[in-house]
């Protein structure tokens, strides 16, 4: 697909650029080379950039999401929006403060120090594994391939390039201050469309005539086996390293609630433009050969030269958002968490900061060697997410979520089977779908997909767990009950 710039348009995309590089770079000398000041902010974060930050990193796959609302209409909401909501708030009550007041760094930090060193290692494999930025590595360079003409290895390196450099100095610091820059620019962004379609094509009248029936059902035409399976993708929120990283940084537990609270508030109306584009996309574009990119043609065909701009540098700005978070949260997760576990024993060691500092340098590069060949090598956006989701949570979410409930904790023996087969049990029923279709209409094993049995498993062997801790309870206590 071939987009026609202006020279105003090529001037707001350039201007975006620098000013992302430059708050980037700006931000990046408060990190002073303290692991607390690079890691996690100074835990610093107060509510507005609470808020700015968690925002703009959930929509990171902007053109999945104009994808399925070409496709299935407002299900896109009911299916990537409601569930989060769901989950947000009650990570919101039941998780934020405590994640907060815990001090930590990451996710295998906490399951450390509740579950051991076994659990935090395998900890660190699943999170680095749910975290990958590689798709959002794809989608930048494939917008950076439209815009310039490059081919599109050289755009996706381009775009490695530019997001961690300023992260390479400036740790969190400068992630969540260029985060706040691309909220503003996503929701300007998104903010010109709507009422650009509305006032040359009409409001509900024109979509509904527009657009098939089913897209204004709340399925779109997908299965409810298909659609609560997402329901249970979404709890990946509970167990996000976004939404821990930024609790850990946050200036205090009420920060932290409020900020989610917030959050899930702008992601609604977020999620109203994004899908309601998607609908206009459909309406005036009925015949459009690649779904992928309906929000870039229908710009392309819409709007003029400024509000093109405009709007493009806010698809840019949402995706790389995620991107520039992720590639810090996997960075940090390759450095501290996998190399410096791996070549120092001792934890508390002297000068363990700046060799975890030194760690997480080395983790940013890794990432982006890797994100730039799995770009390369995998096109697909919402089949990636659907995946990575339905095998790997069910491996952290019950670990994770009982390490913050001391009554909830079981034996380290009995949470690591909880994840071991957890992960592994999805990850064999997902390949059942590769393997060879099972039915007529399904392709796993029962129709049934593959988040379910993992998530079963991993509960089998914690609740096994579970009773076995009550159970040795009674029995060290019974000797002082009867001798009362």
């Amino acid at each position: 697909m071939i987009v026609h710039f202006s020279l105003v348009d090529w001037a707001i995309v350039i201007v975006y650029f620098a000013s992302v590089v430059f708050v980037g770079f700006r931000s990046a000398r408060r990190a002073r080379g303290h692991i607390d000041e690079y890691l996690v902010a100074g835990r610093t974060l107060t509510l507005p950039v609470f808020i700015a930050t968690l925002v703009s990193t959930w929509y990171g796959g902007i053109l999945g999401v104009g994808e399925f609302s070409y496709r299935y209409g407002i299900s896109n909401w009911f299916i990537f929006g409601v569930p989060y909501y769901f989950f947000a708030i009650i990570f919101a009550f039941f998780l934020a403060p405590r994640v907060q007041n815990t001090k930590l760094h990451t996710i295998p930090d906490k399951l450390r120090e509740t579950y051991g060193e076994s659990s935090a290692k395998m900890g660190s494999f699943l999170t680095l594994l749910i975290v990958t930025p590689a798709p959002y590595v794809l989608m930048v360079g494939i917008l950076v391939e439209m815009l310039s003409g490059w081919s599109l290895a050289v755009s996706v390196i381009f775009t490695t390039v530019v997001s961690i450099a300023y992260l390479y100095a400036g740790g969190l610091h400068s992630d969540v201050r260029t985060n706040s820059l691309e909220f503003i620019m996503m929701y300007i962004g998104f903010g010109v469309m709507l009422p650009y379609c509305y006032i040359h094509y009409g409001g509900l009248s024109f979509v509904q005539s527009h657009v098939p029936a089913g897209h204004l059902t709340l399925t779109g035409g997908n299965s409810w086996q298909y659609i609560i399976a997402w329901f249970f993708i979404a709890s990946l929120t509970l167990v996000d390293p976004a939404f821990h990283q930024r609790c850990y940084a946050a200036k205090s537990g009420t920060v932290a609630k409020y900020g989610i609270l917030g959050s899930t508030i702008f992601w609604f109306f977020f999620d109203f433009m994004s899908s309601t584009t998607g609908l206009y996309a459909r309406a005036i574009l009925p015949h459009l050969k690649d779904p992928t990119m309906s929000y870039p043609a229908l710009a392309q065909v819409v709007l003029p030269s400024f509000l093109k701009g405009l709007f493009f540098v806010g698809m840019l700005a949402s995706i790389m958002a995620s991107l520039e978070s992720l590639t810090f949260i996997s960075a940090v997760t390759i450095g501290k968490d996998i190399l410096f576990s791996f070549f120092h024993k001792n934890r508390e060691m002297p000068d363990s900061g700046p060799r975890i500092l030194g760690y997480s340098h080395i983790g940013i590069f890794v990432t982006g060697i890797i994100s730039v060949v799995i770009a390369l090598l995998i096109p697909s956006v919402i089949q990636i997410w659907y995946d990575l989701g339905a095998v790997f949570i069910p491996g952290l979410l019950i670990p994770l979520m009982t390490s913050y409930y001391r009554k909830w904790q079981v034996p380290n023996k009995y949470i690591f089977l909880s994840m071991t087969f957890g992960w592994t049990t999805s990850l064999l029923w997902l390949l059942t779908g590769y393997l060879g279709h099972w039915s007529a209409n399904e392709s796993y094993l029962f129709s049934i997909q593959p988040m379910y049995p993992g998530i079963f498993i991993s509960a089998i062997f914690y609740v096994y767990g579970l009773v076995r801790r009550r159970r040795n309870t009674k029995e060290r206590i019974a000797p002082y009950i009867a001798g009362k």
